[in-house]
């Protein structure tokens, strides 16, 4: 049995230490955020963070989340809220700033992708407040073990989205 923290909850899983995180993820603690593209770290759809830095969840053991925390996009909302300092009760009700403007500006097309651009661009705007669009198209291609992939080409959109995100981000500090 392996204990975990997950978007802010401390779980305790069956599966052994050499599963890949996204097998738990899913199959384990029934979180649909992360996708299974690849399997090979090649796609980004199974990104999560780990202690703050995207990772992927396909090729990554469970062992390696030990006593770290494991953010999901379902748990980008509760993120948000604790880094600002919010009340329980207003967390529950918080959408994360990236999870806002992906919604504000229709970015998903089927939306397979998205769980790993939106774990990717809360890293990105974690570390850089009002990125240029050089600095976002540098982390979604060439940061991280590949590039993130996605099969419909809303590239355009996504880094609307996060310019997006950094624009509410930027007025609510």
């Amino acid at each position: 049995m392996a204990t975990i923290v997950v978007n802010g909850v401390r779980r305790e899983v069956p599966s052994p230490g050499d599963t890949p995180l996204l097998y738990v993820l899913r199959n384990d603690l029934e979180l649909s955020g992360p996708q299974f593209g690849c399997g090979m770290a090649q796609c980004g759809s199974c990104s999560v963070l780990l202690d703050g830095k995207e990772i992927r969840s396909c090729i990554t053991p469970l062992s390696a989340a030990s006593g770290k925390e494991v953010t999901t996009l379902e748990g980008l909302g509760a993120r948000w809220a604790q880094q600002k300092g919010l009340p329980k009760a207003e967390a529950e009700r918080t959408l994360h700033p990236v999870q806002q403007a992906w919604i504000e500006e229709q970015t998903p097309l089927c939306g397979f992708c998205q769980n790993g651009m939106m774990i990717k661009a809360t890293e990105l705007l974690e570390r850089v407040a009002t990125p240029t669009v050089a600095q976002i198209k540098e982390a979604f291609t060439t940061s991280g073990p590949s590039a993130h992939l996605c099969r419909c080409g809303s590239y355009t959109a996504i880094i609307e989205a996060v310019q997006h995100a950094a624009t509410i981000m930027a007025k609510a500090r």
